[in-house]
């Protein structure tokens, strides 16, 4: 699984910003109303936690990567934000407590290395929410992943970094593969060469909605494209939203 050690540094250049407040306004048509304790599972770099403790809500971020926590933590510092940022892993909330809310975006859940983790995630999930919770998460279409994604590149320039992104059809059903470069500007004026590698797979939207049963799910929905639509062959994000 990425850590995202080199692109924390420059994942906020790279980001579409429109993106966290469709991402709000979802979340806030199909949050339950009284709703207020919320765990944002892959928090990143804290932008959406912030957008979400400016709607009303007591946020937690929980994110793998420590240095994305930093960063996220100085951003609601200088805010003037309380928001508490953990490292941490999805499949394993063992030592945190419960939440009314859990949000998983950005398909963060296609980074998990198999459906059976994908399921754990679930039940974590699932375990550590309130009577009434509700868990929203977004994931890439199988149309995204098999038709958009393979042989898609992306390049970008700035003073102090240079960024490549080239993704590849990876070995497992619905699965891709993203080769990140980065060019780092030093306190020295030279530049230094990052790369890694980050591997995402979905599955077909049955699969879901059977492991969100399994976990105790119910009256699951599915929507496309941060709408209130039913996904199309088409739709590129399909997201759950799952009642406990």
């Amino acid at each position: 699984m990425a850590t995202y050690e080199t692109f924390a540094a420059v994942y906020d250049s790279i980001m579409d910003d429109s993106l966290y407040e469709k991402w709000t306004n979802f979340s806030l048509r199909h949050f339950p109303e009284g709703k207020k304790k919320l765990l944002e599972h892959a928090c990143g770099t804290g932008i959406q936690s912030i957008y979400f403790k400016k709607a009303g809500f007591d946020v937690t971020g929980l994110d793998l990567s420590q240095e994305m926590i930093k960063i996220a933590d100085k951003r609601a510092q200088d805010v003037g934000l309380d928001i508490s940022f953990i490292q941490g892993n999805m499949l394993d909330l063992s030592k945190i407590e419960t939440y009314d809310l859990i949000t998983c975006y950005s398909d963060s859940l296609c980074y998990m290395e198999d459906e059976i983790a994908v399921g754990d995630v679930f039940e974590q999930a699932y375990q550590h929410l309130n009577d009434g919770g509700v868990f929203i998460f977004d994931v890439h279409s199988i149309y995204q992943i098999d038709k958009i994604f393979p042989n898609y590149s992306y390049h970008e320039n700035a003073d102090d970094f240079a960024f490549v992104w080239d993704s590849y059809l990876g070995d497992a059903p619905h699965s891709i593969v993203h080769e990140l470069t980065f060019f780092i500007k030093e306190e020295n004026g030279f530049f230094s060469r990052h790369d890694e590698i980050h591997e995402e797979r979905t599955y077909d939207r049955i699969t879901y909605e059977v492991l969100l049963e399994q976990a105790g799910f119910k009256n699951i929905k599915v929507y496309a494209d941060f709408t209130d639509n039913e996904p199309s062959e088409t739709s590129s994000r399909w997201f759950f939203v799952a009642e406990k």
